[in-house]
């Protein structure tokens, strides 16, 4: 008998047909990859079809696959992952779409078939600088509006690259370059003999 993911799974490539590129399952989940030319029709499908009815976005977010796989991969960069929810057949599926170019990443919006991705594909251009067309409203939503760069990139400098203050002089806040000086902080661990062993000695106490 066919387990709840591989049904999922027979459904979607039935529905879907030549626009599935892959369909797995890791830890009992049911992730679906699509071009991002068949993304707007994909969709359109996984809300309408009576045997997946996909009808709710519960969440969207981009991805950055630089390095990973401590540099092993070896596809495109930018994703973006949809996590939908059918209440009507009780199933949840993961979709996911790369964007074709790695220096402007760009795939449709997707508002017209689930709007509750208004904000969250704001939340995607904010972070990761990929563009939505058909956006009606496509600007930042986390960061200031004078922000530089997209700061969940793999590339983005952990010190960022502006800082902002308050100038009494000129009273108002300015923004300058980074005063921070990049390091990587690496946690110290002090391990001492017999450390909470009730037999042996410790620092502090008495006995030690």
């Amino acid at each position: 008998m066919a387990t709840r993911a591989e049904s999922l799974i027979a459904a979607l490539q039935a529905a879907l047909g030549d626009r599935v590129v892959s369909a797995t399952t890791a830890l009992g989940e049911v992730t679906l990859v699509v071009k991002a030319e068949h993304l707007l029709p994909a969709a359109a499908i996984l809300r309408d079809a009576p045997e997946l009815k996909f009808g709710q976005l519960s969440d969207l977010c981009g991805m950055d696959y630089r390095d990973y796989g401590d540099g092993a991969w070896q596809d495109r960069r930018f994703a973006v992952a949809y996590h939908l929810l059918s209440i009507v057949h009780n199933r949840r599926l993961r979709l996911r779409v790369f964007c074709p170019d790695d220096a402007f990443p760009v795939v449709e919006s997707v508002i017209g078939v689930w709007p509750s991705a208004n904000w969250y594909e704001r939340e995607a251009f904010d972070l990761y600088g990929i563009l939505f067309t058909g956006h009606p409203d496509l600007r930042r939503i986390l960061t200031d509006y004078g922000f530089i760069g997209h700061p969940f990139r793999k590339d983005f400098p952990l010190s960022g690259n502006v800082e902002m203050r308050y100038d009494p002089d000129q009273q108002r806040v300015i923004y300058q370059p980074v005063t921070i000086e990049p390091r990587e902080i690496t946690p110290r661990i002090v391990r001492e003999e017999h450390y909470a062993d009730s037999e042996g000695p410790r620092k502090g106490r008495p006995d030690g």
